[in-house]
């Protein structure tokens, strides 16, 4: 009998992990804390031509945009006199399970189901697993979804209970589970009892299967206004929507576009304690996620993350919880399109953005996601008021996470804060210097990583190891 013990599991983590996706990650392990990653992007083995027909066989791709033409009115409103950019929307709901990621599970399933894999488990509380099981169920394989629903007085919250549905209605199998390290070592007992594939969010299938999104997103802007768009925000958790959208925007010749990331601030929140898990009214798209996956992002399930948005980000923002409730109900009652909350954290703060362009200028909401019963505005203030969070109408600017939610009392109140790349950057750099095994210097090998990671020079680097 094989020793299931936590200690035992975890310590065949890496043997596990190689073996349920496929991918033989010491290849690309080169000197010190270097590792190849376009080598290992280039593992997913399929051009962008491939992906767009991969994914077109199961009905995932080619969204619609829309110009938010009546949010765009209200902005210039608020904005001074020449400035309020033309707001876009990218429709993932479209997608046959209501978000992008059936553009990630799509490449990936389609891989589990070329290598022979039987089915497929995926560790998410996200739409991620609704988009597996929908793929699994088009291509015939098995699927497990492993999901972090409960604290440990047995409450779930709304948002993660609906998708828990959602996964079973395409026939998944979901394992539930109480926050806490047990997600990981589940994850990992079951991938090596069933011998699924690993549908990771990190490999390289899943952010390659993103790029696509990059690509048409700047298409369908240069096909409706003669010219690629300015800016586009990408709501961030851990990281991959940005990295595949900036990676397919690249391959279709818009180096020059800038790249924002946008999270709900959740300062002070720890995304593992039992007692924070349920005092914050989004599972995804938050600081919770996204600050940590930024400065470190080989912190997930595969050995070495394909997410690594600070390669690619420009700038970085935070919007509020109360902000996010508006901006939902402005884009239903507006734009007349009802979505989730995950794309209305990158389309608050692009509302505010787009008062600091120029009218002539075009931003880009580059997803939105499908709505549900446990994603609707009601069950999420609900739910936040049953646990003890304080609902008013105020300045968004007050709000204290965990403790309170202010919905702005004009939309002049909606303001994305910026987050200091250089400490971002910065907090990157000290990761690094703790991965090495030793007290020596990096190597020019290592230095040059380090600046193609965060998007400096090497002297720039030099500068902060001092």
């Amino acid at each position: 009998m094989m020793d299931r013990s936590y200690n035992a599991v975890m310590s065949r983590k890496t043997e596990i992990m190689k073996k349920a996706v496929g991918i033989d990650y010491d290849t690309f392990e080169k000197e010190g804390i270097v590792f190849d990653y376009e080598a290992m992007m280039r593992e997913a083995g399929y051009s962008l031509e491939e992906i767009k027909k991969i994914q077109g066989e199961t009905g995932v791709g080619n969204t619609p945009i829309y110009e938010l033409r009546n949010l765009t009115n209200l902005a210039r409103k608020m904005a001074p006199a020449g400035k309020g950019a033309r707001i876009f929307l990218k429709d993932e709901a479209s997608n046959p399970s209501g978000s992008f990621k059936a553009r990630r599970a799509a490449t990936a399933v389609y891989h589990a189901k070329k290598l022979g894999y039987k089915g497929v488990i995926a560790a998410t509380s996200g739409n991620y697993g609704a988009a597996v099981a929908s793929q699994a169920a088009m291509l015939g394989l098995k699927c497990i979804i492993v999901q972090e629903c409960y604290d440990s007085q047995g409450k779930g919250q709304p948002e993660i209970v609906e998708k828990a549905r959602k996964c079973e209605a395409y026939g998944a199998e979901v394992v539930q589970l109480t926050v806490g390290p047990e997600l990981f070592y589940s994850f990992l007992n079951l991938l090596e009892e069933t011998g699924y594939f690993n549908a990771s969010l990190y490999t390289p299938f899943g952010i390659a299967g993103v790029e696509t999104l990059g690509s048409e997103l700047v298409e369908q802007i240069v096909e409706k206004t003669g010219k690629q768009p300015d800016v586009v925000v990408c709501t961030n958790a851990g990281g991959g929507n940005l990295t595949g959208t900036a990676r397919g925007m690249r391959k279709v010749g818009a180096e020059g576009v800038k790249v924002v990331g946008a999270s709900v601030n959740l300062k002070g929140l720890h995304m593992a304690s039992d007692t924070d898990f349920n005092k914050k009214s989004f599972t995804t798209g938050h600081t919770g996620f996204g600050i940590p996956f930024t400065t470190n992002p080989d912190r997930s399930d595969v050995p070495r993350s394909a997410a690594r948005p600070l390669r690619y980000m420009d700038r970085y923002v935070t919007i509020t919880q109360g902000e996010v409730f508006y901006m939902t109900e402005s884009l239903a009652q507006l734009e007349g399109l009802e979505r989730g909350p995950a794309g209305n954290t990158s389309l608050a703060a692009a509302f505010s953005i787009a008062q600091e362009m120029d009218e002539d200028q075009i931003i880009v909401v580059q997803e939105t996601e499908y709505t549900g019963a446990g994603k609707h505005i009601q069950p999420q203030l609900s739910f936040a008021r049953d646990n003890g969070i304080d609902l008013h109408f105020g300045n968004p600017r007050d709000e204290i996470p965990g403790k309170s939610i202010i919905l702005p009392e004009h939309p002049k109140m909606i303001k994305a804060v910026d987050l200091d790349m250089d400490k971002i950057r910065q907090s990157y750099v000290k990761n690094m210097v703790k991965k090495k095994s030793d007290d020596r210097e990096f190597s020019d090998e290592e230095l040059s990583y380090i600046a193609v990671e965060t998007n400096l020079t090497v002297e720039e680097v030099k500068g902060r190891l001092k």
